[in-house]
């Protein structure tokens, strides 16, 4: 299969990177920023990757130029601004739904008329516990993680008969860079109010990803990944 993953340079999206190559999956990733970070997951996965801002509708129609073939799409890439609401900058505010919403709806709309030729696909959106039962300070990444569900059991009923699944995988608390800058102590607390004792790893959601890209009769779910600190 031909996967596009957004967000491919590290945490959850580099080990998706790593997974899917390695079942012999062809894999394209788009990153931002990181040039150093891509360039050596594609070099250790052999996936192909593609530069793009995918809170820039061009930028990502001009990426998907470049793929020949989408099977899989995995909207990973995403940011996150911690902060009381009122204290956000509305240029804060605009930037997480730039990039975690409107992201999202850029790559899915690029995707989607190859979907539609084949009359086959899957679509795997990464949202957030938070987007479940939100999160005090974190209000604005909460909406923006709310949204990508709700679109997801959207879209999952508007594709659904031209053949095209989509899903949506909403990850516990995972030891990424977006938790580089939580106290250790507020881990450690997580850890323990997490039924499966131990915080997740970017691998526990790319086996999730791995599972959704081939669950043939599973479309319009939300997949909670977070060791059960969440039901």
């Amino acid at each position: 299969m031909n996967v596009v993953i957004t967000g491919g340079s590290r945490g959850i999206g580099a080990e998706g990177v790593r997974q899917f190559s390695q079942r012999g999956d062809k894999v394209y990733f788009l990153y931002e920023k990181e040039h150093e970070k891509a360039r050596a997951v594609a070099e250790e996965t052999g996936a192909i990757p593609i530069c793009c801002d995918v809170s820039n509708g061009q930028a990502v129609r001009a990426a998907f130029s470049q793929i020949p073939d989408v099977d899989v799409l995995v909207c990973n890439a995403g940011i996150s601004i911690t902060g009381l609401l009122h204290q956000l900058e509305e240029s804060q505010w605009d930037r997480l739904f730039d990039v975690n919403v409107k992201g999202v709806y850029h790559c899915i709309s690029a995707a989607i008329p190859c979907f539609l030729k084949k009359q086959s696909g899957s679509i795997i959106t990464v949202s957030s516990m938070w987007g479940q039962v939100g999160a005090s300070c974190e209000a604005a990444y909460s909406a923006t993680k709310g949204a990508v569900i709700a679109l997801t059991k959207a879209l999952a009923q508007e594709l659904g008969p031209s053949g095209i699944r989509v899903n949506c995988i909403a990850p516990g608390v995972i030891e990424t860079d977006m938790c580089a800058g939580v106290a250790p102590e507020i881990m450690e607390e997580l850890k323990n109010e997490t039924p499966i004792g131990r915080n997740g790893t970017p691998a526990d959601i790319a086996k999730a990803m791995l599972f959704l890209a081939d669950a043939e009769f599973v479309t319009g779910q939300i997949l909670p990944v977070n060791g059960g600190i969440v039901l």
